[in-house]
């Protein structure tokens, strides 16, 4: 590969390409940071990472999807022909949800990478990667950005390739697992609006509700990048989700983020159903008894009383997984785990429902939905029947990494510059430093502040109990910071 220079100068990913970097999960970077040399770069690493972690062969195939990004089309070409030039074969699957080519990769013993930047702006995209086993772990993205590449691998051109036709089997496999598991008219006489906006998966989630019986209203299709949050829901999707639920009857309005592993859910009076709620009620339907959630979930879910492990982790998909794992090990056998913005990890294969350890936008979507249809009940009315307990979270946009840590950093350490930040009615009795710093007041509210892990952003996660008691607990936090 590298016959006209047999020792090849060697630079790690990481310091060549400071820039772009792993988040909670996958790479991420500015567009115009991510060039073909660097992407090249962690193409080289990863596929290292499976030679020596999971002896995959050279010369095997790897699964390479997209989502609706202007960028994806151009970052996935030099993904593929980087591949090629190591000497795998290119399973290009197109433009479809991670969670689907996660499940390719299940199904077909293969690794993958999905060219996506999930809900973050259009300026900005990144990489998930794939084991034949699943989604990687810290551990491997330690070992990736410490992995030596040639340099000489980083002055071939790969730009300017062509991709080829997409293998579309992974998208119908996709479909087929949730409609085989729920039933073809699981969801009948059910009116569902689709906000559609850029989502990657609208025309699969389309489809598989379509199967299931509702009856689906398109809104909202967008050709230009919506960046779409479903922990931070902006007012102008809440009134947007009112106006919709009200002028079409909708029974419940639906969404995904950009790259489908996210859910966004509204009762039929457009209220904002939080996804770690849509995860609670997704598990109790499958009947998991143990689960594995970050530390900014809602304490509903051990208030709840149904699961008999409930295991926090730090956030991003990747601890999840491996405190997945754990439970696994000793013995759990319904097993499954949810992140705050909604996205459901399977942990263990059910009846009718192959395992997918990474998140998943349309199970927690349709599950609660079959529930509250089975149930003959209004989607509001699954949450009036859980503990009363309400979480709001926002962010604060822009912020540097530097400048987020060195406030974490002050409220830990100092007392006084704590209590005149973040003022409260009645005195904090811990500190949880699992994830950022999350604290408890005597009157059981919670506010949590950390830096994302994918933008220059900080973010506020507070939970009381009322929505509105949540809410002006995280609009005064992020005043006060401001």
């Amino acid at each position: 590969m590298f016959s006209n220079n047999p020792v090849p100068r060697l630079v790690t990913v990481r310091e060549r390409f400071p820039a772009v970097s792993f988040g909670t999960s996958g790479v991420r970077s500015l567009v115009t940071d991510m060039t073909p040399e660097a992407i090249s770069a962690y193409v080289f690493a990863f596929m290292q990472q499976m030679h020596h972690s999971h002896t995959y062969p050279q010369g095997g195939r790897v699964a390479v999807g997209i989502d609706l990004r202007p960028s994806s089309p151009d970052i996935a070409a030099v993904v593929c022909s980087t591949l090629n030039f190591l000497g795998y074969q290119t399973d290009y699957l197109g433009p479809l949800p991670t969670p689907a080519l996660a499940l390719w990769c299940l199904s077909s013993s293969t690794p993958g990478m999905m060219i996506t930047g999930s809900h973050i702006p259009f300026d900005r995209n990144g990489i998930k990667f794939y084991t034949p086993i699943g989604e990687i772990l810290k551990e491997d993205e330690q070992n990736i950005l410490n992995c030596p590449v040639p340099t000489e691998l980083l002055e071939t051109l790969f730009s300017g390739h062509t991709l080829p036709e997409p293998n579309t089997a992974a998208a119908s496999a996709y479909v087929e697992r949730i409609v085989a598991r729920f039933g073809d008219q699981c969801l009948k006489g059910w009116r569902v609006g689709l906000y559609e906006h850029s989502a990657v998966g609208r025309d699969l989630t389309k489809a598989v509700l379509q199967d299931l019986g509702a009856v689906v209203i398109p809104l909202g299709r967008s050709d230009d990048f919506v960046p779409i949050d479903t922990e931070a829901v902006s007012e102008q999707d809440s009134q947007q989700a009112i106006y919709w639920c009200n002028e079409y009857q909708l029974d419940a309005l639906i969404s995904t983020d950009g790259d489908g592993d996210r859910p966004l859910m509204f009762d039929a009076y457009g209220q904002f159903i939080r996804g770690d709620i849509l995860g609670l009620l997704c598990a109790s339907h499958l009947n998991l008894t143990a689960l594995a959630v970050p530390v900014s979930c809602n304490t509903a879910i051990e208030k709840f009383g149904t699961f008999k492990r409930v295991e926090r982790t730090r956030i991003g998909s990747p601890y999840v997984v491996e405190a997945m794992n754990m439970l696994r090990e000793q013995g759990e056998s319904a097993l499954g785990g949810f992140e705050a913005n909604g996205g459901f990890l399977l942990g263990t294969s059910l009846p009718g429902l192959p395992a997918l350890p990474t998140r998943d936008a349309l199970l927690p979507i349709v599950a609660v939905l079959s529930l509250a249809a089975s149930q003959g009940v209004a989607l509001n009315s699954l949450i009036e029947g859980l503990p009363p307990r309400f979480t709001y979270s926002d962010r604060i946009k822009d912020v540097p990494v530097e400048d987020s840590r060195m406030l974490l950093t002050r409220l830990l350490n100092e007392p006084d510059y704590r209590e005149a930040l973040i003022p409260h009615e009645s005195a904090h009795v811990s500190i949880d430093v699992t994830d950022g710093a999350r604290l408890t007041y005597e009157n059981g509210d919670i506010i949590h502040i950390r830096p994302s892990g994918n933008a220059p952003e900080l973010r506020c996660y507070t939970e009381a109990g009322s929505v509105d008691a949540a809410k002006s607990l995280c609009v005064a936090t992020l005043a006060s910071i401001l």
